[in-house]
């Protein structure tokens, strides 16, 4: 898988379109894989590094900058999708809008059927906080398959790292729509970036 993979990736990956509503959302006609995570948490840098590319999905050191649904095809013939979702937690953004995010994410997770996962970002260095297990909860509810990514992974302690694995572990076999097994990425320094590709890949068979 890990092969196929890199020859997936290896691909064209071309930015489609960006949703600020659920009536702009692409044609449902491939496979897709979301990324979710709270603002800050690296989503950008680790979609740019799982497709080989410097500046696909734009970084920013401001949280809450992506505030649509980013829309990327992989592959050709295209095979998948992947969606860059809005940070959730924080947003340097009145509340209205912030709220306008909130449903937008909602109502995508619940009613998409092509939706074939969601890798929910968690930064290795601060573990699942309360606001990660609100959309874990919601997730839940909504039978919609996720697996639980951490990123930043080199910048602690290995032993600091297994720790954070260990109880990100524990907490996924406590939910039900919850992959049980737990990636360490770190887009900077390439850690688990394979991998990655290889769960995305395995998540549209």
């Amino acid at each position: 898988m890990l092969e196929a993979a890199r020859k997936l990736f290896a691909g064209p990956v071309a930015f489609l379109k960006s949703a600020p509503a659920l009536q702009f959302l692409p044609d449902a006609d491939v496979p897709e894989v979301a990324f979710a995570g709270r603002s800050n948490v690296g989503k950008s840098s680790l979609l740019n590094a799982l497709t080989g590319r410097n500046a696909l999905a734009r970084t920013s050191n401001t949280p809450g900058r992506t505030q649509e649904l980013n829309f990327f095809d992989v592959g050709e013939p295209r095979q998948l999708r992947l969606v860059d979702m809005p940070g959730y937690g924080f947003a340097k953004a009145p509340p209205a809008v912030v709220k306008k995010w909130r449903f937008l994410v909602n109502d995508y997770l619940r009613g998409r059927q092509e939706l074939k996962r969601t890798l929910v970002l968690i930064d290795a260095r601060h573990g699942i906080k309360d606001v990660d297990r609100d959309i874990l909860g919601m997730l839940d509810k909504a039978a919609v398959s996720y697996r639980l990514v951490l990123t930043k992974a080199d910048k602690i302690k290995p032993t600091e790292l297994e720790t954070v694995v260990a109880q990100t572990a524990e907490e996924a076999r406590k939910r039900p729509a919850a992959h049980p097994d737990i990636l360490a990425t770190s887009s900077e320094a390439g850690w688990g970036v394979a991998e990655l590709r290889a769960a995305v890949a395995e998540s549209i068979t």
